[in-house]
């Protein structure tokens, strides 16, 4: 059944923030609860009808025991493995790691849904998140002072697309429903609208943005993606989709290298040198499920992964896509997943783990999906990029609701999250602790 919408009334812009004082209970501990899950049916051959959805859940929450960090380092350094091996190793002490996660700190500072997150690239225990009425927090996790909190329009204002200036890491630009593309500072003041449709029937749903280029790029709910230099001046304003342009971005290792995805059911990749029209793109990828134009949160975001070697998509429906930049236009990797889409939920977008080849996203239990199970828990799961195999899976029964958006700092020690109007900070219980 779809979750209900939350009526969005306003209310005062007091931020509610809470430090969990006392970890989230372990899935051992839970034991007692989950047996309450297991469902016994007469003569079914299913073997999740006789398992405690727990128990299954448990199996993926620690992965096998790695070797040795030093010693992959010590044959690394001697020559003996190469850095596939070592990163592999690295890997697994990080899936390891995994187990020990807890939900430290956790906010619900907005009256609408939160819609966008992003981290600092230099100060990785800052993090920026805006809201469906415009609103947008600025979240030190470091310091106990009440974070930035910059007031939206509300009804309208819904914050599509959220990036820190790399120029300038105390600015961010932000691309909105409002009808704008726009640079602002940490108060608030807005120091430069780079576009403005002026019209409540044209919006901007996606944005991006390259220091080396100095160029920052948005797509549009008609399938425009403008280009323009750091100084607001358009390189060009072109169709590149026949509906909405729901995702851009910059290839981080090769930033002519653009990605853009559409609710027309494609993801194309283009050379910025090259581009002419809507037919001069490299390459387009179709997707199976079709998606509805008429609904603005139908989506195809594609990220790149940290080292610009593959491309991740997800669908509207109950797909996740894998494309090597070398052979793009062989068939991908593809992982069922259930993340389908609620016109009143935050699209559920995966995204690429900053140091590890992880694939992260937030599972929306479907009745008609495959492998589905009764009961099935609403969790965060990690996937390997390579092999599409499920890693591990995050779960707090106190913060059960379907999570939209994932993402690591910088570091990738810490993980946000985005549950409707709440703010999920993960991080490893003892380090947790320490901040």
């Amino acid at each position: 059944m779809a979750p209900r919408k939350r009526p969005e009334t306003r209310k005062t812009p007091e931020m509610v923030l809470r430090s969990r004082s006392r970890r989230s209970r372990s899935p051992g501990e839970l034991e007692p609860e989950a047996k309450k899950l297991c469902v016994k049916g007469p003569g079914s051959s299913r073997r999740f009808d006789s398992d405690c959805l727990w128990e299954g859940l448990a199996i993926r929450q620690v992965p096998p025991r790695c070797r040795s960090i030093v010693r992959a380092l010590h044959h690394h350094k001697l020559g003996r493995t190469g850095w596939p091996s070592l990163q592999q190793a690295l890997q697994q002490s990080f899936l390891h790691s995994l187990a020990s996660y807890r939900i430290f700190q956790k906010a619900a500072p907005f009256d609408r849904r939160a819609t966008s997150l992003a981290w600092h690239p230099t100060h990785p225990s800052t993090l920026a998140v805006g809201s469906k009425g415009g609103d947008i927090m600025l979240w030190n996790l470091g310091i106990k002072d009440k974070p930035i909190f910059i007031k939206g329009i509300g009804a309208g204002g819904s914050i599509t697309g959220l990036k820190f200036n790399p120029l300038n890491t105390n600015q961010f630009f932000t691309s909105s429903m409002e009808g704008t593309t726009r640079l602002q500072d940490f108060k608030g003041n807005t120091l430069q609208v780079y576009t403005n449709y002026g019209s409540c029937n044209f919006w901007f749903c996606s944005l991006d943005v390259s220091a080396e280029s100095r160029v920052v790029v948005t797509g549009d709910n008609v399938g425009h993606v403008v280009l323009l230099n750091m100084d607001g001046k358009e390189v060009w304003n072109l169709r590149m989709h026949k509906k909405k342009v729901t995702h851009v971005a910059l290839n981080p290792c090769c930033d002519w290298f653009l990605a853009t995805a559409s609710v027309d059911q494609t993801v194309k990749i283009w050379d910025l040198r090259q581009v002419k029209g809507k037919s001069s793109f490299l390459y387009s990828l179709p997707h199976r499920h079709p998606v509805n134009a008429g609904v603005i949160y139908f989506i195809l975001p594609a990220h790149f992964s940290p080292d610009g070697a593959k491309l991740l998509t997800t669908d509207q429906k109950s797909e996740i896509r894998v494309y090597s930049a070398s052979q793009w236009d062989c068939p991908p990797s593809l992982i069922p997943h259930p993340h389908r889409h609620f016109q009143h939920l935050t699209p559920i977008k995966a995204s690429w783990h900053p140091r590890y080849n992880l694939i992260v996203v937030g599972r929306y239990p479907d009745p008609n999906f495959k492998s589905c199970t009764p009961y099935e828990l609403r969790t965060i799961d990690m996937f390997d990029g390579s092999s599409g195999k499920l890693m591990h899976q995050l779960y707090d029964p106190e913060s059960s609701g379907i999570i939209s958006l994932n993402e690591f700092n910088p570091m990738g020690d810490t993980l946000a999250s985005v549950m409707g109007y709440h703010i999920l900070i993960w991080s490893q219980e003892e380090a947790g602790k320490r901040k």
